[in-house]
This record gives structure tokens, sequence and C-alpha cells, in this order.
């Protein structure tokens, strides 16, 4: 081994300590970095590839049977490079021997194939005359296969054979038939290539320049390739960015701890600094050993930082292969091979930074140089403590930050970053928690008639399907019997009907509300909440997909009826995908409730409710159940996990650059604290003065951490709400309470004293004899 390579392995060994700061802070970042550079590898590459592969279309429109024609819709239109269309399409109901079916969304198509949006068969073959292709979206398509499906309200009611399963990129349809299977079509659908597509005001341009080609009212909807984007990509979008505020957290903390490490090491070592230079070391070696101490801890740190991020990406990957079924994902080794580089790289700059100095150095003044504190420094803050009410010792490590600034400063910013992290991770949890408990909407205590699947799932039980409500249930005697029964404080009912929207393949349903609403809990994003029939309130989702906002009208179908209605509010609600229309009752008069929500009076027992509720309704045909609404979702159980695992990780490396800071101070003063020991000071007491010397730091530290995370939760909370595709509420912002803040100020203190006091146990052990010889 060279006589360099003796000096880098000697260092490391001697400076323990420092190297596993060094490389967990490096581990930290590395694990946050592969993950939120996997996820936007892996939520943009399917779709971005599919797309290419399948000629996606970049806008889809919709266009009125009534007021167009078909000579109408070839006509040429700038910006446009391709077109695929015009196909028949219409909105039909598939007929169902329980309950209900969503519509579907049926196109007329020859041939899979075109010059947008070629269709890719993955089962099956393709359809002719009386057959039907399902899209790939569909639950369970495969189960289908060879199934015969009737579409009772086409004209000649045709039963289609389900002959194959396709993927449309662009979502197009649900289903595809032969062109002569639709002979009175309500609309064309034409697929457009753009030039330009890249932003939303581009793809709304070209929307415009093509329903100027037709009569005011020809286009019943169009959508944007962007809005099919947001929807493939948000299951694993919404874990980008909090990925990325703690691998930046990461990023900048290992930076400082990296830098603060190597300078404290400097610092502590000019002496052997100055005799390698006496030996005949260049400061270009000295620098490259330094360089070399810190590289070695943090290799292994990016090491072990890419193991564990490639097996956290596991969950998350498995969800984005759902998206398209296709190839296995995995983390792709340039994302690996670009951060395991940028990690070493920024350490390598760092230490370099830090140990510039140490080249720099004299050998003269090297050796010369001793490592106290200059004389003098801190000795007013010294004079000040002492006419405090406090024991000397705690007095001394009060005063000691002060004689050695540059070393407080680096603890103060490993605490500010670490209760940051805490800060950030306490309001994303709590948020979520909110999250959660708005996606909860129904807070009575029974229901009757479906639960969250609707009439679609009925409820079983041991002997078999239960008694719900059907088209011949008599809705005023089960209005009657509610009423009639005590204990009943409130109810409300809800008429679910699906509908088909113009311009958009995917159904929606309609929630009619009737009744007193005050055991709901929706949650209002903006606007406000329906007061008239005509008004509807719907969630983000179905704003993105329809491409309307707040104030607009949307025309929905229902059973061949077209009902216009008015968004007046945003609500929050992920349930059937957002894609959910909630208005007052009389807007769809002719649908019959699907279910009831009561809420009993405080103190009735519901179990006694149930029983006397259900003898009035047994004759009715219905049953009553305890409501179940609730439960946590896989995505927020592994979010948390995910925020529990980074947030330990950061404030480890918190504590520890703590921990570091104090060894170096205690080691620097050991003849000091010899003294005081010989002179009577009792191993508590010194205790006490190590920890006592970073409680004003980790005061300070706090006292800027918490509202730098408070500024970085507002930031990231909306971040996370839009790649989900959906706003928050206004109570998942405001988690932050006055006293929850002060004790997250203290939470500062708390890392400062837990990184001080393994150094403070090791000066308290430290025999007087052994302290009073160290240089």
């Amino acid at each position: 081994m060279s006589a360099l390579g003796e000096v880098v392995r000697s260092g490391v060994g001697r400076r323990r300590v420092q190297a596993v700061v060094i490389g967990l802070s490096t581990l930290m970042a590395v694990t946050a970095s592969v993950l939120g550079a996997t996820l936007l590898d892996v939520s943009n590459a399917p779709f971005d590839k599919a797309f290419a592969e399948q000629r996606g279309s970049h806008l889809t429109v919709r266009f009125s049977a009534d007021k167009t024609t078909t000579g109408q819709l070839t006509a040429n239109v700038p910006g446009v490079t391709a077109t695929s269309g015009p196909f028949p399409t219409v909105s039909a109901t598939p007929h169902a021997q329980r309950g209900q079916r969503k519509p579907m969304t049926l196109v007329g198509r020859a041939d899979p194939g075109g010059p947008v949006d070629a269709v890719t068969l993955s089962e099956g073959r393709w359809a002719g005359p009386g057959e039907l292709v399902l899209s790939a979206d569909t639950p369970m398509p495969e189960r289908l296969m060879g199934s015969r499906i009737a579409f009772p309200d086409l004209p000649g009611g045709p039963t289609l054979t389900v002959v194959g399963v396709a993927r449309s990129v662009s979502r197009t349809a649900d289903g595809w038939v032969s062109p002569a299977t639709i002979t009175a079509p309500a609309g064309y659908q034409v697929l457009y290539r753009l030039a330009s597509a890249d932003t939303a005001d581009q793809v709304d341009a070209a929307g415009a320049a093509v329903a100027a080609t037709v009569p005011e009212g020809g286009v019943d909807g169009a959508r944007s390739w962007l809005a099919v984007k947001r929807e493939a990509v948000r299951e694993t979008a919404v874990f980008v960015p909090f990925l990325v505020a703690f691998g930046l957290l990461g990023v900048v903390m290992s930076v400082l701890v990296v830098g603060n490490v190597v300078a404290g090491a400097v610092g502590s070592g000019t002496r052997r600094i100055g005799i390698l230079k006496a030996l005949g070391f260049t400061p270009s070696q000295v620098v490259r050993a330094y360089v070399a101490q810190a590289l070695i801890p943090a290799a292994v740190g990016t090491a072990l930082g890419v193991v564990a991020g490639n097996l956290l990406a596991i969950p998350m990957l498995a969800e984005t292969e759902q998206v398209y079924g296709t190839a296995t994902l995995s983390v792709a080794v340039r994302v690996v091979a670009a951060v395991a580089a940028g990690a070493l790289g920024v350490v390598a700059v760092t230490a370099w930074a830090s140990a510039a100095r140490a080249g720099r150095l004299r050998t003269v003044d090297a050796i010369a140089v001793g490592r106290a504190a200059p004389t003098g420094r801190g000795r007013w803050a010294t004079r000040l403590t002492a006419r405090l009410p406090l024991p000397r010792p705690v007095g001394l490590g009060l005063a000691r930050p002060f004689a050695r600034p540059a070393r407080a400063a680096a603890l103060l910013v490993a605490v500010a970053f670490g209760t940051t992290a805490v800060t950030l991770a306490i309001g994303l949890v709590s948020s979520l928690a909110v999250v959660q408990d708005a996606r909860q909407t129904d807070l009575s205590d029974v229901v009757i008639g479906s639960f969250s699947g609707g009439l679609r799932n009925a409820p079983m039980s041991p002997e078999g399907p239960r008694p719900q409500l059907t088209p011949a249930t008599d809705r005023a005697a089960v209005t009657a019997a509610i009423d009639a029964q005590a204990g009943t404080k409130a109810f409300y009912s809800i008429a679910r009907t699906p509908v088909a929207v113009a311009g958009v393949t995917a159904s929606a349903d309609v929630l009619g509300f009737g009744g007193d609403l005050g055991s709901s809990r929706y949650q209002l994003i903006s606007g406000t909440w329906f007061r008239t029939p005509g008004e509807a309130v719907v969630p983000s989702p179905f704003l993105n997909a329809t491409g309307t906002r707040v104030g607009d009208d949307v025309t929905l179908e229902d059973r061949g009826q077209a009902v216009t209605v008015r968004i007046v509010g945003e609500v929050f609600d992920t349930r059937n995908d957002g894609m959910r229309v909630l208005v007052d009752a009389a807007t769809f008069p002719e649908a019959p409730a699907t279910s009831y929500h009561i809420a009993v009076e405080p103190g009735t027992d519901v179990t006694t409710y149930l029983e006397g509720l259900n003898n009035a309704l047994r004759p009715l045909g219905v049953v009553a159940d305890p409501n179940q609404d609730g439960g946590v979702g896989d995505t927020l159980l592994l979010m948390g996990a995910l925020i529990a695992f980074l947030t330990l990780m950061l404030v480890a490396v918190a504590g520890l650059g703590v921990f570091n800071a104090v060894v170096l101070d205690t080691r620097d003063r050991v003849r000091d604290l010899g003294v005081h020991k010989a002179l009577g000071t009792t191993p508590r007491q010194v205790i006490a003065m190590v920890v006592a010397s970073v409680v004003v730091t980790g005061l300070i530290g706090g006292a800027v951490g918490v509202p730098a995370g408070v500024v970085l939760h507002q930031a990231v909370l909306p971040a996370m709400g839009e790649s989900a595709g959906t706003g928050l509420p206004a109570a998942a912002f405001g988690v932050y309470g006055p006293v929850e803040l002060a004790l997250l100020v203290l939470g500062g203190v708390a890392i400062a004293v837990l990184g001080a006091l393994l150094p403070a146990g090791w000066a308290a052990g430290t025999r007087t004899a052994t302290a009073l010889r160290a240089e």
C-alpha cells in the first residue's frame, strides 16, 4: 500500500464517527433519489412509449349526429397531421341479470388499425357483424370472452358476442363493434394527431379550429391526450412530490454534513496535516487524502441506498404495471447510475471544498496551531451565564457555543434540517389522515340499499343475497317506516343513476340527494353546494376528464335523454375514479332512490334500532344494515410508511450530525474537562455541561426548522393532489396548531440532546489523569 493509501486507511479508521455520519447521510439521499427518479421515469415512460407506438390521439372529438354530416368531418384543419374517422358512436347500457350496469361508449370501427389510435388486440380477434371487442380497461375482460351481452336500448336490441379484448392508449371507447351494428349513431368520433400538442393551450387551440369547421353546437365533447395521460400516471405520480422533497432535504443535508465532517476533520487534525507536510506530502496529496476519506463511506452509503431504493420501489412499480398490463417494470440502470454518480460527485466536491483549507496551510503554521479556541472568544458569554441562577456546569455549557461559533452553526443547521423533516412528515401524515377521513363521505349509522358498490354489488350474507331496493319497491312506504321508527334523528336518500357524458368515454354516476344531508360529510374544494335542481357538484377528476370548470354546463345522457346541469362546486370524492355528479334528487325525478342513509338519536342502541326497523321493512322486501363506510387505502398506507421511513433516516442523520459536532468539541476540550474533574466536577455535572452546550443551538435550530417544514408542507401537499388528479379540501392544509408547532420547536432541542448524550457519557467516563495528559 502506498503512503497516501495508508494515510487514507488510518484516517477512516480513526474517524469512525465521521465515516458513519457520511455513510448514513449519503444512504438517505440516494434512497430518496432512487425512489423519486424511478417513479418519474416509470410513470411517464410506459405511457409515452405506448402512445408513440399506437399513434395515440392527441385530440378526440365527438360530433353530434343531428347537427353534422360525415362530409363536414373530413375538412382539413390547420395543425392536424393525421386523422382517423369519422366512426359512428353511441352510448348503450348492457343488460344485466341483476342490478344495473354502467353505460358503455361503443364505437364502430371496421379494423383496429389506422393512422391514429391503432388499437392493440391483447386477446381474440376484431369484431365482425354481431360481435363486440371489449376495452382492456373493463374489469376482468378476459372472463367475458365468448359471452353474449344484450343491449336492449339500441335499435333492434342486438345481442353481441365478445370475441376480443383490445387496448386503446387514448381510451377512445369502452368497446368496439362493426360499423353496421350502430344503425342509429348518436354521434361521430374523429381522432386527431397534432403537430404541436405539448401544452393544454395548444390542444385547446386545435379543438377550437376543429369546432370552427362544423355548425354551431356540432361538437358534443372533446378530450385531450393530456387528460388521459394524467389519469394513467396519477397512481404513482402522487408519490413523487414528497419523495422529491425528502430527496432534496437529504441531498442538501448530505452536502452540509459532509462539508462539516471534513471541515471538522481538518480543524481537529491541523497538527497531523503539518506532520504529513513535514514528511514530504504535497498540498494536492493532502487534499486527495481527505477527499478519499469522505468518498469511502459515501460509496458504502451509496451502494446501500441503491439497494434500499430498489426494494422500496417494488410495491410502487407493481401498481404502475397495472396501468398497461405490459412487461414488468424495474428500476432503470441509467437511473441508478445517474443517482450514484451524482451522490458521489456531490460528496467529492463538498469534501474538496473543505479539504482545500488543509492544502493551503503552511507546514510550520499547521504544527504550531493548537486545537483550543482563540483566547478570549466567548468569554463574554461565560461571564453572562455566570450571573444566571443556574448550576455552574450548566452555565459553562450554555456559553460553549459562543467559543466555537462555526461548529455551533454546523450543529444548528443539522438540527434545523432534522426539525424541518419531522415537521414536514407530521404535516403530511396529518393531511393524509384528513384526506382519508374526507373519503368517508357518509357518517350515518344505518343504510338501506347499496353500499359503496351500489346495486351493482348486492351485499351477501351466509343465507344468500340480502334483500335490496328494486324498481318495484314502494319508496314512500320505506320513507314512512324510517320516519315512524323510534330513535330516527335524520336521514337522506340517494338515487344512483349511471349516465354517459358527451365527449367522454368513461361513464359517470349521478347521485341525486334528497332529505336531510346533515350526516353526509362531503367536503368542498371550491364553489358552493348545489341549491336548486339543475345545479351540480363534481369531483376534480370529473373536471379534468371533461375539460370543464366550476361555472360550466355539462350534458349527461340518461337512457337516451339529455340533461344539462351547471357545475357550481368542486367536491373531494375519489370513488368511481372521481367520475361522479352530485345533484338534487329533483334534477333526475324519474330516478328512484337506491339507498337510504339514517342517523340515529344519541344514546340509541343501533342493534335494537336495526331490529325494529327491519321488522317494518321486511314486508317491503328490503333490509337495513349498519353502515360500513370506511377503510384505509393501500396507497395511503404505503405513503405513510414511506414518509415514516424517510423521516427516521433524516432524523438519524441530523442526530449523527449533532453527535459528530459534540464529539469534535469534546475531544478539543478534553484537557479542560480534565481540569474540571480534578477540581471536583462529578460525572453527572460533566454530562450536564456537555448536554447544556447544545440546548440553545437546538432551540434555535427548531425555531428555524419548523417554519421551513410548514412552508415545505404547503408546497408539497398541493403538488401531491395535482399528481393524483384531484384538489384537496381546505382541512388538509390547516393541520398545524399552536401547541403542535411549539412541541415541534422543542423537538429541535430533543434532537440536539439525543445527539449529545453519547459523547457526554464518554466525556464523563474519561479518567482525569488521561484527560490531563491529552494534548
